[in-house]
């Protein structure tokens, strides 16, 4: 059984894994307190705070952060960028075997993007098949600081030794929230329908890429459902960690 911290805890992915791990034992961490969400405070921008907390836990999966692509470049820096080394600063202190690094679609969001004003718009036509080897073309400041954590994943992976997941989250929404975004234009429901990832795949993608053995490391996998639209590849990840996914977009939009 993997003792497992949770940063982040009151986001949407947070909130969708505090269910989830069977088997295994979760501690959430927020920012600030929330009546429905048993964590403990933390502050990722504080590297005492961080080093002190996430003690005595074998797996980290760290997804506190400015998380919208709109999001300014103080905030991306302060928080994605400082607050993802100070988890990995932890880690090598506290001896945590791996750290699971959410990093994000728009890490390589300019591969297709239609509108380059928008991150969240797609081409409907002519499109990369992006892979877990394809280098980050951002989108976004937002999409920025996940290239740039990537890369401080894979430094500690390398230098330190620490297993690194970095992990490629599409857009984590409900059934119901989606088919919602099948009424925009056709660019931004393409993304939406390519992006998809469901609540139950989420929790099966997140706990496998902590607890399940690595091929490599670091290794980069990609978390969306098994979408007919995506455009990200999942073959990797199946093969890496043994994720099944078992939603589609296309199946809940055509409902």
């Amino acid at each position: 059984m993997a003792h497992v911290a949770v940063t982040g805890a009151a986001g949407n992915v947070g909130r969708a894994l505090l269910d989830g791990f069977d088997d295994h034992e979760v501690e959430a961490f927020t920012h600030s307190e929330h009546d429905d969400v048993d964590s403990t405070l933390l502050d990722v921008t504080d590297p005492d705070d961080v080093a002190e907390k996430l003690d005595g836990f074998d797996v980290v999966v760290h997804l506190a952060g400015a998380s919208s692509p709109s999001a300014e470049w103080d905030a991306v820096v302060d928080v994605n960028v400082h607050g993802t080394k100070h988890v990995f600063d932890a880690a090598v202190e506290n001896d945590i075997d791996r750290v699971v690094f959410a990093s994000s679609n728009h890490a390589v969001g300019t591969y297709n993007i239609e509108d380059p004003e928008d991150p969240e718009t797609m081409r409907t036509d002519d499109f990369s098949v992006i892979t877990p080897e394809d280098k980050g073309r951002p989108d976004s400041f937002y999409g920025i600081s996940k290239d740039a954590c990537e890369g401080v994943a894979s430094y500690y992976a390398v230098r330190h030794g620490v297993e690194a997941v970095n992990l490629r989250i599409g857009w984590l929404m409900e059934a119901d929230e989606l088919r919602e975004e099948a009424d925009a234009p056709e660019s931004e429901a393409r993304f939406a329908r390519a992006m998809w990832l469901s609540p139950r795949d989420c929790r099966d993608v997140v706990e496998k890429a902590s607890t399940a053995e690595l091929p490599e490391n670091p290794v980069t996998l990609h978390g969306i459902s098994r979408n007919a639209d995506r455009v990200m590849s999942l073959s990797e990840t199946q093969q890496a960690v043994g994720y099944r996914p078992r939603d589609d977009s296309s199946e809940v939009v055509g409902e």
